[in-house]
């Protein structure tokens, strides 16, 4: 009994260790393969769900409206006052902190690019300087510059907006509110302008 019980453990432990694996992501802004973490689980951007959120709204009704929770690191999406989509986010690191109060979506661009954060890059498209702030990065001579892509953009507030982007399971962001794409893409598919937004602690 014990020989057995050691070899299930064993098989476990490895599929434990495939799943992790496979889960592994690809950050297309630094070629580089990275881990997209939504609450205690690794989350691949491409997937149809994480281990946090969910969509539940296809058939519900009422009036939409979203709260964003910094302490949680969770965007809630209700239909008529009814709970039915949970989002892990990534909100604003230290120093770039996400604003709170009660707010509305003002703009929706679903091939948004920003015009403070990006690259550097050459005539051909090639890198010069990677991840850049245009206020605090002189521009090479000849360069061109190449504002990262911020998919299913919805302005909530000056620059801030939920967007597509990179999930490393804590706030990390310049202030935006980072989802995974396919649940961006269902907040904005389901949010539409005026709709009411709180962000709070």
């Amino acid at each position: 009994m014990g020989i057995s019980m050691g070899i299930n453990f064993k098989a476990l432990l490895g599929l434990a260790m495939a799943v992790l694996l496979s889960a592994c992501g690809h950050d297309a802004r630094d070629g580089r393969n990275t881990q997209y973490i939504g609450g205690g689980g690794r989350v691949n951007q491409s997937a149809s769900h994480d281990t946090v959120s969910y969509w539940d709204g296809g058939s519900a009704s009422g009036s939409p409206s979203a709260i964003i929770d910094l302490g949680d690191q969770r965007a809630y999406f209700y239909k008529g006052g009814k709970l039915v989509g949970v989002s892990a986010v990534s909100t604003g690191r230290e120093g770039y902190g996400t604003p709170t109060g009660n707010f509305k979506i003002i703009q929706k661009n679903k091939d948004h690019k920003s015009n403070l954060y990006g690259d550097y890059v050459d005539a051909a498209g090639n890198v010069l300087q990677k991840d850049i702030g245009v206020r605090t990065h002189p521009k090479p001579p000849g360069a061109i510059f190449d504002g990262a892509k911020m998919p299913y953009f919805m302005r909530i507030v000056g620059g801030t907006g939920m967007h597509a982007g990179f999930l490393p399971g804590y706030a990390a962001s310049h202030g935006c509110i980072r989802m995974p794409e396919f649940m961006a893409e269902k907040f904005f598919n389901n949010l539409a302008m005026g709709t009411p937004v709180t962000i709070r602690h």
